[in-house]
């Protein structure tokens, strides 16, 4: 068990273990956003810090089939940082705000030595969709194309720059899709750390095997923070969420199916892990 499961099982309960936890029609989520954890400053300028921050967070909300409505915003900052620095940050956060329809309500700020961001998302919801759901015979899916955000990331890591409208600095949310296609999923989650680790988990929750569909390449199963969202469904939906994916103009790709769990069809993932 790696350190964050062996955390969260101190706390375990009915509402967490998702990507956000239900409570009536509302759902609150958290991710934290640290300095040489998931960003050095170097790579980023503060309003893409803060862009980047915000979409991640909701990410998850909309992955629940909730709809974000207000934010508790918590920073710690270097005790040097400008005030022209400080309006790059809080405008990268307003900007992501006001797109989303979400309010500010309050949060803390400390100082210390690097940028660390913990956002609460607090999203409404009529139905939501968790990770537990899937069934067998349940085909899984994809949005988006997977691998970009590793790519990205290695060339960071080599000195390269890569293009200011990058999935690594811009994760491209599938908003628009998911709300629409929600009542033909079963269980969903968002992408986060990389499609294998976060399919095992799916699978795990819902005691089902995996059989695939398609050969993926190591770079798909592995990219990290890549904030598509991974879904299953039911067979009998296809052609209208394929319908729906068109109308909104959003890639999917149907990857593998949900079969019965046993020695021959267990998942493991094989990628490197994200946490420690």
């Amino acid at each position: 068990m790696d350190k964050e499961s062996y955390i969260f099982n101190k706390f375990k309960n009915s509402l967490n273990g998702d990507d956000g936890a239900v409570v009536g029609k509302w759902v609150y989520s958290k991710d934290l956003f640290v300095e040489g954890v998931h960003f050095r400053r170097e790579w980023m300028s503060l309003t893409q810090i803060a862009t980047k921050s915000m979409l991640v967070n909701i990410s998850d909300a909309i992955a629940m089939n909730a709809v974000p409505k207000y934010a508790l915003l918590g920073v710690s900052l270097p005790k040097d940082i400008s005030v022209g620095e400080i309006d790059e940050l809080t405008n990268g956060f307003l900007k992501i705000a006001r797109e989303y329809g979400v309010q500010i309500i309050g949060g803390d700020t400390i100082s210390d030595e690097k940028i660390v961001i913990s956002i609460t998302i607090i999203s409404k919801t009529k139905n939501p969709i968790y990770r537990k759901g899937a069934s067998n015979g349940d085909l899984l899916a994809f949005t988006g194309n997977l691998g970009d955000v590793k790519k990205e990331f290695e060339i960071l890591e080599n000195g390269g720059k890569i293009s200011n409208d990058s999935k690594f600095y811009i994760p491209n949310l599938k908003d628009k899709f998911f709300y629409k296609v929600a009542k033909f999923i079963n269980a969903a989650m968002d992408i986060s750390d990389g499609l294998s680790k976060d399919l095992s988990r799916l699978l795990k929750v819902n005691s089902l095997g995996f059989k695939p569909l398609l050969k993926l390449s190591k770079d798909e199963l592995c990219s990290g923070e890549e904030y598509e969202i991974l879904f299953a469904f039911n067979p009998k939906f296809k052609d209208k969420i394929l319908k729906i994916a068109c109308k909104t103009n959003t890639k999917i790709t149907i990857f593998g199916q949900c079969v019965e769990l046993d020695e021959n069809t267990k998942f493991i993932n094989k990628c490197k892990e994200h946490h420690f």
